[in-house]
Formats: structure tokens, sequence, C-alpha cells
């Protein structure tokens, strides 16, 4: 099967380490703003991984690689060795992947130390390789795709970069508007994504800095692209997807429990929001986490009451409390 179709827009919901997890995924696609997620990375360091190993990650496998709204979820894998990348590609289709993407794009150090991530994007001959030796492991009928940013310290390192994914043998190609030195700082550069994506003839995704319809339309001017992924703005603006997909004249997805945005800043018009979000992520800290990225960009105006309190039962007495 393939996510995505060259001939369709898509919004796609980023892989973000420690956010966009299993109770997450399966919150968010409640919206029915999103037409496929991409796990957290699975790293691949000194040995090949085996099924259960994504199990454990990813139970989204157990359902046909679905979450609970019927939305594809593709594993993401990372690391830096060819033949170990290949043996735990095809371990996650074992252990019920129905596509692969391989991260070259994470910045953390820690990462990148250890042979992973964007230290990659120095290297264009080992993308292809890494590619290229998932691709044949993995049955045809499953995509290998590549999420990566502009290069390592410089943006003129993605155009090789992206052709090199492609001759390995990449179903399509992500691109994050930044170089590894920039890390998250903006602002994205998305100009170079689409000179890249000239360059090449399998499908490209525009990601990075998409907060808003205006940020939508002037990335969409600049790459000439049709399908984006959206990162922090799933958390901050969880509104802005919705606006995404009319813009690109998708229809918002239905689900049998539709979950629905709120669209006050005021925390009674939140109660039911963060109480749906607490019986999948019963976690305060995790409400809390949801809370300040949504405080961010003004999504809300009572972070600061909710910022002192630990317990879920605390945050939610809080919203409860005023809608009542």
């Amino acid at each position: 099967m393939s996510f995505l179709s060259r001939d369709l827009p898509a919004i796609i919901l980023a892989p973000m380490e420690g956010v966009t997890d299993a109770p997450f995924r399966e919150f968010i696609t409640r919206t029915g703003f999103y037409d496929y997620c991409v796990s957290e990375f699975i790293r691949v360091s000194s040995h090949p991984l085996p099924p259960r190993a994504f199990l454990r990650h990813i139970p989204e496998l157990r359902h046909g690689s679905k979450t609970a709204s019927n939305i594809p979820v593709q594993v993401q894998i990372l690391g830096g060795d060819p033949s170990r990348m290949a043996q735990t590609a095809l371990a996650a289709i074992e252990a019920g992947a129905i596509g692969i993407d391989l991260n070259f794009g994470c910045p953390a150090p820690t990462v990148n130390r250890h042979d992973g991530g964007a230290t990659l994007l120095k290297f264009p001959h080992r993308i292809e390789a890494i590619v290229r030796a998932v691709r044949d492991a993995v049955p045809e009928k499953y995509p290998v795709s590549a999420k990566m940013r502009l290069g390592f310290d410089a943006p003129t390192a993605i155009d090789e970069n992206v052709k090199r994914a492609e001759q390995g043998g990449a179903s399509w190609i992500t691109i994050h508007g930044r170089t590894k030195i920039q890390g998250y700082t903006p602002p994205a550069y998305w100009k170079p994504i689409g000179q890249a994506a000239r360059g090449v003839s399998i499908p490209v995704v525009a990601n990075g800095e998409l907060w808003t319809l205006e940020d939508l339309r002037r990335c969409q001017e600049e790459t000439g692209l049709r399908h984006f992924m959206i990162g922090r703005g799933a958390l901050a603006v969880p509104g802005f997807a919705s606006l995404a997909r009319q813009a690109l004249g998708l229809p918002i997805l239905e689900m049998k429990s539709q979950l629905m945005i709120p669209t006050s800043t005021e925390p009674a018009a939140w109660a039911d929001f963060f109480t749906d979000y607490s019986k999948v992520q019963p976690a305060g800290s995790r409400l809390k986490q949801l809370a300040r990225y949504l405080h961010t960009k003004g999504s809300i105006t009572w972070w600061d009451q909710v910022k002192t309190l630990g317990s879920t039962e605390e945050i939610l007495g809080f919203l409860t409390n005023r809608a009542l």
C-alpha cells in the first residue's frame, strides 16, 4: 500500500520524540485532520531489533498499523548501518508495519554522536546505501520513505541528498526546512525544499514552521508542493490542520467518535478536550505538556493557572469547575 498519492494533497502528523506517542496519535487522529502519522523513531544501534521491540512502542501494529480511528501509522527507524537498518525494517514489517520511514533529520547531539539522524546528511553515499539496503529487504508493496533536513550545517546539501535517496529507492521524501545546526530556531526555509523537489521524480513532503493558513499558503507558493507534514503546530494550534485541509480541497475525515477542537481560548471550552485526552494519556505531566504547547501560540488563556498543578485530577478539576 502507499500512504501518499502523487495526485492527492495530504496532511501528515509529524513524528516528535516524547510527544506524538501512541496515546497522542490515537487522540489527535479522532479529529479527522490527518491522512497518516509517522511514529517516533525506533533507534537501531549495535544490533538489529526484533519484532517485539516494535510492539512495545507502536501498539497500532497489533491493529493493522492503524489508530483506533483507522488512520495509518508509518514506522520510523533511525541508524547508520545499512545491514542492521535493513534487518530491523524487515522485523518491523513482520511485527505488522505497513510502511517504513528512515530518519535522517534528528538534530539531537546524543543521536548524532552515535551515527544517527542528521549526521548522515554529511555523507550522501551513506544515505543512498541505507535506503537501498532497506528497500531491498522490504517487500515492494511496503513503501520506504526518508525524512531529512536541508543539510547538516548548510542547505546546499539537500539537492544531492534527495537524489541519493531517490536512487536508493525511496518512495517519497519529507524535508524539514532547516539544517541540523539551526535546530528548531525560526525561520524554516521552504524555497530549497521546492528546488530539491524539482530535481527528483518522487513525491516530496514539506515540513517546518507550519502554524497558520498563511504559512501553508506561503510554503505552497515557495515549494510548489501539495503534501505537508505538521509537527508542533498540531499541538500548539490543533485547529490549524482543519484549515489546511480545507485550503487543499480535502474533506475532514469522518470518525466514529469525532474529536472537536475548541474555538475559544477560555478554560471552560477545553474541559471536554482535556478529559478525552486523559482517557488515553492519564499522566498529569503529559496534560501539562499539551497545555504548554497550546500556550505558545495563544490557543489558551489559562496556562498560568495550571502550570503549577501536579496531577491530572487537579488539572481536570480546574477546567471542569470553570465549565460549571
